[in-house]
């Protein structure tokens, strides 16, 4: 199974062929338009079924599935608007799935806070095997203030006690906050790097990665200043 996380920074339609060439069998697009606003020109794949949500018809949270998956929206607590807990299955197969755009609160420009309490929030959910929680997080240990409960370092920890881990630090064998990969360049420059999308998973799927990768800038940059998280499993 391929999993593959991108903000595409708006306009998917004109840059899904160049991350279908990847061949996901889950895909996630932050920033994406409306699915009746794309059209998957020629030969690209197209999905097996569809999620969207949004406020704005040009720019929501995206999840496509591949390969005869299909996408159930569960118990979906509006509070937490762009962090979408869904059932991906097909046959006896299924995962939960919780595809993230993190949003900054009214109050304040913390992003990490919309993620931490909707762990609190979904708990019960978060106990089982087959978890994924991907997407763009929007932070980064780098950004920790210590007095603040719920910073970068302190959400891994509490999904950490759940054993549900990075892949990325998991599999290249990475400190938060000492990333060697990064997967945004700010207003795209090369300058300005830092790591906030991530894979997390369950015990039961860490153990089954087989390869974690982060597009590069020169050859994602022109498309948008994310790059591109895949992770596969076995």
């Amino acid at each position: 199974m391929r999993i593959i996380t991108w903000n595409c920074n708006m306009a998917f339609r004109n840059k899904a062929e160049f991350i279908l060439q990847y061949q996901p069998d889950i895909l996630i697009i932050q920033e994406c338009e409306h699915p009746d606003k794309i059209i998957f020109k020629g030969d690209l794949p197209k999905p097996t079924d569809t999620y969207w949500f949004g406020h704005n018809q040009n720019k929501g949270l995206a999840v496509f599935s591949y390969g005869g998956l299909k996408i159930k929206l569960l118990d979906h607590n509006p509070e937490f608007k762009y962090i979408l807990p869904l059932k991906i299955h097909s046959g006896n197969l299924s995962w939960t799935l919780f595809a993230i755009w993190a949003q900054k609160p009214e109050h304040h420009d913390c992003y990490t806070e919309q993620v931490w309490n909707a762990v609190h929030y979904y708990s019960n959910i978060l106990k089982g095997d087959n978890i994924i929680l991907a997407g763009d997080f929007n932070s980064n240990t780098i950004w920790d203030k210590p007095k603040r409960i719920y910073n970068h370092s302190n959400l891994v920890e509490l999904l950490n006690s759940k054993s549900i881990f990075s892949t990325y630090h998991h599999y290249h064998n990475q400190a938060q906050g000492k990333e060697r990969d990064s997967t945004l360049f700010m207003h795209r420059k090369f300058d300005r790097p830092y790591h906030i999308d991530y894979c997390f998973v369950s015990q039961n799927l860490i153990d089954k990665v087989k390869n974690v990768e982060i597009g590069t800038y020169d050859a994602w940059t022109k498309y948008s200043d994310h790059k591109p998280l895949i992770v596969d499993f076995n």
